[in-house]
């Protein structure tokens, strides 16, 4: 047995085979993206892919052509987070090039164990000047019982363009489960050159007087949040998204401090999923001068 074997070991007995609040499955990714000149053309290259435990990417696809948008894809094996997974996702675009980042199906929060320990995501979005980062992850599921920590940070330079979104369903209503146990907490952090743009902390505690207030969730079970930053016309923007999209449905827009939020929050997956989809249509031309191509996993 070799000495990183031993450690790995050693960890895995000391953290993940256990049960009580200490219990800790570790996992992390981290990519760059650059821009490269072949033959003439610049073209976004992955430049680096380190992982840890259960997080990989497939093959970079260039749907849109060879110097087009590097589609990338997420993958978790377990298709979920379980009491003590800590996973970390690190993402960096270098200047010039031009990433979109899905997964290839929705990621569950399932319920936690017996001694309440609790799961953790962080993501950590990096862009320079002139890259462009889509960050565009299926949905989330959050269980009954979950308890866990959601973060996303993005850091921006001057010139960065980064359009993203985070949707997130609560409970299984189609199996008569709806969330009323557990503990979710999620957490925004939006800077350009350190200064900060948007910054959000939102707690989902079924039995809080926020979760069924009119003045708070309003008893919703769906809620999205798209971001985007870097357009050229802000008030253009949400016009146009407004002609395109449904009046009825339960969503608004408002723009501050050059970042232009789209919120949805109502009971319909669909719903929440179809108006960030069409938000994202109307806004890609504006932000990266490229019509949107939907990511072939998303017909799978």
């Amino acid at each position: 047995m070799t000495a990183y074997e031993a450690i790995t070991t050693n960890e895995a007995h000391d953290s993940g085979h256990r049960f009580d609040a200490a219990r800790r499955w570790a996992a992390t990714l981290d990519l760059a993206f650059d821009a490269r000149q072949e033959q003439g053309a610049q073209v976004t290259r992955m430049t680096r892919t380190r992982f840890k435990g259960p997080l990989r990417v497939q093959r970079p696809f260039y749907p849109e052509g060879k110097t087009g948008c590097c589609h990338v894809y997420l993958l978790h094996p377990p298709g979920g987070l379980v009491s003590g997974d800590a996973l970390t996702i690190n993402v960096t675009v270098g200047s010039g090039a031009h990433t979109l980042v899905t997964t290839p199906a929705a990621a569950k929060l399932y319920k936690a164990d017996r001694n309440g320990v609790a799961w953790a995501q962080h993501t950590h979005l990096n862009v320079a000047n002139g890259g462009v980062l889509e960050y565009l992850p299926q949905e989330t599921l959050g269980f009954n019982g979950s308890r866990g920590e959601q973060t996303t940070t993005i850091e921006l330079e001057t010139g960065a363009k980064c359009l993203g979104w985070e949707i997130l369903a609560l409970g299984r209503p189609a199996s008569n489960l709806p969330f009323v146990t557990g503990h979710m907490e999620q957490r925004f952090s939006l800077t350009m050159n350190g200064k900060p743009l948007w910054l959000e902390r939102q707690l989902l505690d079924p039995t809080h007087a926020r979760f069924q207030g009119k003045w708070g969730q309003g008893g919703a079970t769906v809620q999205a949040t798209l971001w985007a930053v870097g357009l050229e016309d802000e008030a253009g923007a949400i016009e146009a998204i407004r002609e395109q999209l449904p009046a009825a449905a339960h969503w608004a827009i408002t723009r501050r401090r050059g970042v232009v939020l789209l919120r949805y929050l109502g009971n319909e997956r669909n719903e929440a999923w179809d108006v960030c989809q069409r938000a994202w249509e109307v806004l890609r031309p504006m932000l990266a001068g490229r019509a949107a191509v939907i990511p072939r996993i998303w017909l799978t």
